[in-house]
């Protein structure tokens, strides 16, 4: 699931030529003339980039996001090569890091960059066992899961999709329904009820109309991130809250990931 904490700090865009001609008049008390060459430069003078004031851009979040990405590959490759079988550390220790990430108020870099590593492990572990079963595979859900991302991002950008309170409310009731129907498939599958390599509730054709619905669910999970970034940025956020955003876009699409290659491997069998 997405980040949905985005702090929004006080309102973006302040008006620098009201502040320009504030610090001229103070300095005009303790000054005996400024002549109108000055007085013209001070008006003249570009307003303060978002850069230079400390506030969200979009750049921030995309050279955050990127980042992170490029360390996750990495590792995952790394993993894959080396040794596959970290995986289930890299699960266990990515779920962890990610609940707290998840609760922070204030992101944590350090942490969000060690959960990017676990789940590097993570991936590139199960990834190999996976291309090892069917061959292909991972590349077809990379595609996949990229496709899906870039469509989400340009319904977004089209202004077709919007996110409401009544579309959030939607999703965090389904996606409240997806984790309970998650949880009972694992207990089913550790008393051994039922079969199938994903368990009894997600094989065959019922798993997969779940993982269409799963699909279904992280895509409209990237479009609430992608309105939970732009209200940050139009609000004026800190620069510091990319690291809150990459780190949900980031959850979101090793989940869209996970659920496309098991959707893919249930097609192949």
């Amino acid at each position: 699931m997405a980040n949905p904490v985005f702090s929004n700090s006080p309102v973006f865009g302040e008006d620098k030529r009201r502040a320009g001609s504030t610090v001229y008049a103070e300095s005009a008390a303790t000054q005996s003339t400024v002549d109108a060459a000055t007085l013209d430069q001070m008006y003249a003078a570009p307003t303060a980039t978002t850069r230079e004031t400390g506030r969200l851009t979009y750049d921030d979040v995309v050279i955050k996001t990127g980042g992170l990405l490029a360390l996750l590959v990495v590792t995952g490759a790394a993993t894959w090569a080396i040794e596959p079988r970290l995986w289930i550390a890299g699960a266990v220790v990515g779920l962890v890091l990610g609940l707290v990430n998840a609760f922070k108020r204030e992101p944590n870099p350090l942490l969000i960059t060690l959960y990017t590593v676990a789940q590097g492990v993570f991936l590139g572990g199960i990834s190999a066992f996976y291309e090892a079963a069917y061959d292909g595979i991972v590349g077809q859900a990379v595609l996949g899961t990229l496709s899906v991302a870039a469509v989400s991002l340009v319904a977004f950008r089209s202004g077709k999709v919007r996110v409401t309170p009544k579309f959030t409310r939607w999703l965090l009731v389904a996606m409240g329904g997806y984790l309970v129907f998650s949880l009972l498939n694992v207990v089913l599958m550790l008393f051994g009820v039922g079969g199938g390599q994903f368990g009894p509730l997600r094989s065959g054709g019922l798993g997969i109309v779940v993982g269409l619905i799963a699909v279904g669910l992280a895509a409209a999970s990237f479009i609430v991130d992608f309105d939970a970034i732009k209200r940050a940025v139009e609000g004026g956020a800190p620069r510091k809250m990319a690291w809150a955003a990459a780190f949900g876009l980031l959850v979101t699409l090793v989940w869209l990931y996970l659920e496309i290659l098991r959707l893919l491997a249930i097609f192949r069998d």
